[in-house]
């Protein structure tokens, strides 16, 4: 009952027509969103089988990166089916049996009805040379807040993906792509960055803004003498013990810097900071620096620029130091929010995309889409093949697995029918939260996929006059609604095993 109400609650928020959800948490931060993951994720639930419906959305966005919201209303349909079934009396095995069959019948069809696209990665990578993993990317993001520029944030996630494919082998390392947000500026304003941003500025404001043909020492020690590990007192009885003791001091900031400058280094990434007196000297010095670089973003300068992370200054040497062609500093608006752009990294193609908004809530929120976008692109990389969107899938797996019904006998024949009947959910929320009949859409949608024998037709949710899919350039990819399947099965195959819940010190 509880997973049921979980997938109800997510059910309106399905689809390009579906609607946002507002997130309070306890320390009164907003999220709107009405991504499925993100939603059961803030939601905090308590009770043990809604939790199942969680995990199974987090399975479904670390694996696949969309059809979240899809997965979780497939699965409570299923759950829905199966309690009918409990109620005439079919034991939960053969259910969890017929559920087995049922799927394997729907994933055949699925593989039946798939389109191999084709596409060019490296033509792609000339920025438009092919409009299919644009239009599946403007799929995923025409039910997102920001689907208003979704064929600039579609064009935005593409090119991101193909800047860091593997043609080879047909791979997409996410850790070559970072996407930074800052608030302020409009959503088309967004722009994909070819090189780092950090968002951080050079640590004294009259060092250069821009260092050319930048050769980078990364460090994680810190620009500062070194200190006993233990408790200690400096007693200075004198004017001369000072003197001394700041002369020492000097020698120690001198000594550091050389270091730096005898390596051929014209830039200082540090992971720590650095007191003033160290900060003037890099000036004087005319040594650029940066400081409180984060331990990932400094991995990641290290691996695109080529130089390797130095944790002494005595380990230094120019074999040691990255390249880049450009470190820029540029600024925002009138509010002094400034950010760095390395460019031109010598051994990667890291790529960063800059997220802009009306506020944090927007940024986070185009952030999350743009994953998704992200996440649908390397999938058809990995795999050319598509289905069609708007519930023609489903439908298609329905009368599928209703036809493979009538041809068995025995107790799976109920459960492949209640199978079907779950599939046909999907189509319905998306008719209803399109403001469409849903009986009636569905029901006419099933006639003419009969009738023609069509796999491409599904429900016209943004009512453009054509229930053909394929024209309206709605897709999704095969692997992602195989998954949503595979995964709603196993998690209501699941919960059907489960005859008893022990709690902690119930049984005393």
């Amino acid at each position: 009952m509880a997973a049921r109400a979980v997938s109800s609650l997510v059910r309106t928020s399905l689809g390009p027509k579906g609607m946002d959800k507002m997130l309070v948490s306890p320390d009164g931060d907003v999220t709107v969103t009405n991504d499925g993951a993100t939603i059961l994720e803030k939601m905090a639930v308590e009770h043990q089988v809604a939790k199942l419906l969680v995990e199974l959305a987090s399975s479904q966005d670390d694996e696949i990166g969309d059809g979240t919201t899809g997965v979780v209303v497939l699965a409570g349909a299923l759950l829905e089916q199966v309690s009918k079934l409990l109620d005439r009396g079919l034991h939960p095995v053969r259910i969890a049996q017929g559920l087995e069959k049922a799927c394997g019948v729907a994933s055949a069809r699925l593989e039946d009805i798939a389109e191999s696209m084709s596409f060019d990665v490296l033509t792609s990578k000339n920025f438009g040379g092919d409009t299919v993993l644009v239009d599946t990317a403007m799929t995923t993001l025409a039910s997102k807040i920001v689907n208003v520029h979704k064929r600039k944030m579609a064009q935005v996630a593409v090119d991101a993906v193909l800047c860091v494919a593997d043609v080879e082998r047909f791979d997409v390392n996410f850790d070559m792509i970072k996407v930074e947000g800052k608030p302020g500026g409009k959503l088309e304003d967004t722009e994909l960055i070819q090189g780092i941003v950090i968002d951080k500025d050079f640590s004294h404001p009259q060092m250069p803004k821009i260092v050319k043909d930048a050769k980078v020492c990364i460090l994680t020690c810190p620009f500062e003498p070194p200190k006993p590990k233990t408790k200690h007192k400096v007693d200075l009885a004198s004017k001369e013990a000072y003197d001394a003791l700041y002369e020492r001091e000097q020698g120690y900031f001198k000594e550091m810097v050389d270091q730096c400058k005898a390596c051929g280094a014209n830039l200082v990434i540090c992971q720590w900071g650095f007191d003033d007196e160290a900060n003037h000297l890099l000036f004087h010095s005319g040594l650029p620096a940066i400081r409180w670089v984060g331990g990932v973003e400094l991995e990641l300068i290290a691996i695109a620029t080529g130089g390797r992370i130095v944790p002494r200054f005595s380990e230094l040497d120019a074999s040691k130091l990255g390249n880049a062609g450009t470190v820029r500093e540029v600024s925002f608006g009138t509010t002094k929010e400034r950010m760095l752009i390395i460019e031109e990294c010598a051994h990667s193609s890291a790529v960063t995309v800059l997220v802009r908004g009306g506020n944090k809530m927007i940024v986070d929120e185009a952030k999350r889409s743009l994953h998704d976008a992200m996440c649908v692109v390397r999938n058809l990389v990995k795999d050319n093949r598509v289905v069609f969107g708007g519930g023609a899938a489903e439908i298609a797996c329905s009368l599928a697995v209703m036809k493979a019904a009538n041809d068995t006998s025995g107790p799976d024949q109920f459960t492949m029918r209640a199978f079907a009947d779950a599939l046909d959910d999907i189509p319905m929320a998306l008719a209803e939260n399109s403001g469409l009949s849903p009986l009636s859409a569905l029901a006419g949608i099933k006639t003419l996929q009969l009738e023609t024998d069509n796999p491409h037709l599904g429900i016209d949710c943004l009512q453009l006059g054509t229930n053909d899919m394929k024209q309206q350039h709605v897709f999704e990819t095969l692997i992602g609604k195989k998954q949503q399947l595979q995964l709603a099965t196993q998690v209501v195959k699941m919960i059907l095993k489960i005859d008893d819940v022990i709690m902690h010190g119930s049984y005393s």
